[in-house]
């Protein structure tokens, strides 16, 4: 099942749909988040209102507006873009270890497919894209070990990691320029866990006014999701809604010679296989 958060007729809604093209609003769930919390059985319920995912009248939004806690981020988990960013500042990206890092991302709001990232041009001179896999937690984890991560995960989304270079390397850490207005663009829907089978290896691509970027898979992760789980939970409890954006490949415009960063009417495109495209452009 895929699961949207859309806007038809003045209102957001929660929305499920089989097939990508005629989604069912879920009336029981006010956002997103109360249907994690709340669980929700993968039924259409009878007589739910069909809406054409195409039709103009319909806006999808990002399917988790208002994530309920920070993003959590792993910086430097594909090691192609481990030795990239190690050639574009050492001392900001060096990773001498296998240990995960983590790090945060405040979102005051996430934008979805067709809205804009705002550039920040008057603090910002190093506008960067990152496309990650984003793996929503369904259910209460504590203490889980990797072997039965899977049955806490939800489904997974496609999150842009914006992110300004000059902030991330100015301050010696992440938090600030990763988390400025409008710089976590997610969507365009969450795929519910059941239409993968294990854990996905998925084709990932990010493609810049129709340039092929990045192009890497998810199995080529340093530290994989069941991992991730393990390690986060041992000690720290995730939440139903809590977002876990999973690193990003090669491919980002600080790695390229010269470093090439996003300009205001610039279209970044990020792609997951099974997924679908999370289409933004800057202003």
């Amino acid at each position: 099942m895929r699961y949207y958060t859309l806007r038809h007729n003045e209102t957001a809604h929660v929305a499920c749909s089989k097939d990508g093209k005629k989604a069912y609003i879920l009336r029981a769930y006010m956002t997103m988040n109360v249907m994690l919390l709340k669980g929700h059985d993968g039924t259409i319920p009878p007589l739910s209102e069909e809406v054409d995912l195409e039709d103009p009248d319909v806006r999808i939004l990002s399917p988790m507006p208002h994530p309920r806690q920070d993003v959590i981020c792993l910086g430097i988990n594909y090691r192609d873009h481990a030795k990239e960013a190690k050639e574009f500042d050492p001392g900001a990206f060096s990773k001498e270890m296998e240990d995960p890092i983590f790090f945060s991302k405040r979102v005051n709001y996430s934008q979805g497919t067709g809205s804009v990232i705002p550039a920040h041009a008057d603090i910002c001179d190093s506008l960067d894209y990152e496309t990650e896999l984003g793996v929503i937690i369904g259910k209460e984890a504590c203490n889980v070990k990797a072997e039965d991560a899977l049955e806490y995960i939800f489904g997974y989304t496609i999150v842009n990691d914006v992110s300004a270079r000059n902030l991330q390397t100015r301050h010696k850490q992440w938090y600030f320029g990763k988390s400025l207005d409008g710089f976590t663009p997610m969507g365009p829907c969450i795929v519910s866990r059941d239409e993968f089978d294990g854990i996905p290896k998925l084709d990932l691509k990010t493609y810049v006014n129709g340039e092929l970027r990045q192009s890497s898979n998810t199995g080529n992760l340093i530290t994989d999701i069941p991992r991730i789980i393990e390690v986060l939970s041992s000690g720290m409890t995730l939440e139903p809604g809590t977002v876990i954006a999973t690193g990003t490949p090669s491919g980002v415009g600080m790695g390229m010679d010269p470093p090439t960063f996003l300009n205001k009417g610039d279209e970044v495109i990020c792609e997951i296989e099974g997924i679908g495209r999370l289409v933004n452009t800057v202003q």
